[in-house]
């Protein structure tokens, strides 16, 4: 039996992932909003703000703060994370 998983344990807002499917694979998002379907809002430097599935998204290690949801704040955090 399949088992759900909506919500991961270390996807969490603020998380630097990578995509790891789509034309985007390979490149380094923030994590913005989750929502209760599994999704995650998330944005990049190359990537535009987009809804994923959870399960496209490998977690690292690293962990920005946002202070606000504009663009110009999610690409501070993320040059800061990173």
């Amino acid at each position: 039996m399949k088992k759900k998983v909506h919500e991961m344990a270390l996807i969490e807002e603020g998380r630097i992932c990578v995509l790891r499917t789509g034309r985007n694979a390979g490149k380094k998002v923030i994590v913005i909003e989750l929502d209760s379907k599994g999704k995650a809002t998330v944005e990049g430097n190359v990537v535009k703000r987009r809804k994923v599935n959870q399960r496209h998204l490998f977690p690292t290690a690293a962990k920005a703060s946002l202070k606000g949801k504009e663009k110009e704040e999610v690409q501070k955090a993320l040059k800061e994370g990173i």
